[in-house]
C-alpha cells in the first residue's frame, strides 16, 4: 500500500565546522519520503518552484515516490540555511525564504484521498488539518510537529493532536507542550490529549515510545562521525511510517480498523532509528542513496543487541 506524506520540499544550505553545501535537497517531506521508500511506495504532497532541479524529481521517482501531489508552480522553491556548532547538537538558522511555500494550499489528487496511512510532516497545523479534512477514513495518522507551532499555533495544534493516532516530537517540545520536566509524565500527558502512541525523540540519546500502559526506550546508534544532522527527525518519522505501511497495514481493507500492537510499533521505532542513523552520515540524502538492504539488516541487528541483556 502507498503511504501519504505531507510536508515541505526545500533547497537547503548547510554549514558545519568542517564544510558547507549549498542548494541541496531538503525539507520535511523530502527526508520522510525517501526514508519511507525503503519499505513502502510513497505519495508525496508538497510544493516547489519552477527552479527546482530536475535531478531531484528524478531521484524521488527512482525511490518509488509518486509526485502527482507535488505542485510545481512559477517562482522560487522554499530555501533554508543553517549552521551547526562543533557538537552538532546546536544549530543556528541563518535564513529562511518561504517563496512558493508561503501560499501553499494542499489539494489532494483523488487517488490520494483514500490513503490508509498518513504522515503529516512538520508543517503548520492549519495545513495538517486541511489535508486531514480531505481524507476518506484514514486507518492510522501520524503527525510531526515543532516548537514554532507550540508557540504560535498551540490551539490549532491541540485540536490536531486530538485527531491523530500518533504524535512525534522532540524532548524540549514535549516539555514545552506539557509544562512537565519529566519526559515520562510528558509522554503520558500527551497521550491523554488523544493519540494512541507518542514518540519523544532525544537526538543522540535515542527515543521514548508511549502506548497504553506501555513504554519502550530505543537507544541511539553509536556513530563515531556525524556529518549533517539535518532531517534526522524526519527520516525517523518516515522510516517508522514506511515500516507500518509495509509490514502491518498492507493487508488491511479500506473500511477495516485494525489496532497496531505495541510490539509492532516498537519495531517501527527501531526501523525509523536505523534509517535516521544512516542519514546523518553524510550531507542531505547522499548516504540514503547508497544504503543496501544488507547494511540495513546489519544495523537493525546492532539495535537489537543494544537493547538485549542476559539473565541476572
Amino acid at each position: 500500500m502507498s503511504l501519504l506524506i505531507l510536508g515541505s520540499v526545500a533547497l537547503d544550505t548547510v554549514k558545519t565546522p568542517i564544510e558547507e553545501h549549498t542548494d541541496q535537497l531538503g525539507g520535511s517531506a523530502s527526508y520522510a519520503a525517501v526514508a519511507a521508500s525503503f519499505f513502502s511506495p510513497v505519495n508525496l504532497v508538497g510544493i516547489v518552484g519552477d527552479d527546482f532541479p530536475e535531478e531531484h524529481l528524478a531521484f524521488f521517482k527512482s525511490r518509488n515516490v509518486d509526485l502527482e501531489g507535488l505542485q510545481i508552480v512559477p517562482g522560487k522553491t522554499f530555501r533554508w540555511s543553517g549552521e551547526y556548532m562543533w557538537d552538532m547538537n546546536q544549530r543556528e538558522t541563518r535564513s529562511v525564504e518561504l517563496n512558493v511555500f508561503e501560499n501553499f494550499t494542499p489539494d489532494l489528487p483523488e487517488s490520494y484521498r483514500s490513503a490508509r496511512l498518513v504522515l503529516l510532516g512538520n508543517i503548520a497545523p492549519a495545513l495538517q488539518h486541511h489535508v486531514l479534512d480531505q481524507l476518506i477514513r484514514p486507518h492510522f495518522v501520524i503527525a510531526d510537529t515543532m516548537d514554532l507551532w507550540i508557540n504560535i499555533a498551540k490551539e490549532e495544534l491541540l485540536r490536531l493532536i486530538a485527531r491523530v493516532d500518533m504524535l512525534i516530537l522532540n524532548d524540549s517540545e514535549a516539555r514545552e507542550l506539557t509544562g512537565e520536566t519529566s519526559l515520562i509524565r510528558a509522554g503520558r500527558l500527551i497521550r491523554e490529549m488523544g493519540p494512541s502512541f507518542v514518540a519523544i525523540k532525544k537526538g543522540e540519546h535515542g527515543c521514548l515510545l508511549f502506548g497504553e500502559n506501555q513504554f519502550f526506550s530505543c537507544p541511539a546508534y553509536p556513530l563515531e562521525d556525524i556529518h549533517d544532522p539535518t532531517g534526522a527527525g524526519d527520516c525517523f518519522a518516515g522510516g517508522l511510517a514506511g515500516y507500518l505501511a509495509s509490514r502491518h497495514l498492507s493487508d488491511v481493507s479500506l473500511t477495516e480498523k485494525k489496532e497496531i500492537p505495541f510490539d509492532i510499533m516498537r519495531m517501527a521505532v527501531v526501523e525509523g532509528s536505523v534509517i535516521a542513523s544512516f542519514n546523518v552520515e553524510s550531507f542531505s540524502m547522499d548516504r540514503l542513496r547508497t544504503v543496501t538492504p544488507a547494511e540495513n539488516v546489519e544495523r537493525f541487528e546492532t539495535f537489537r543487541t543494544l537493547s538485549r541483556f542476559g539473565a541476572l
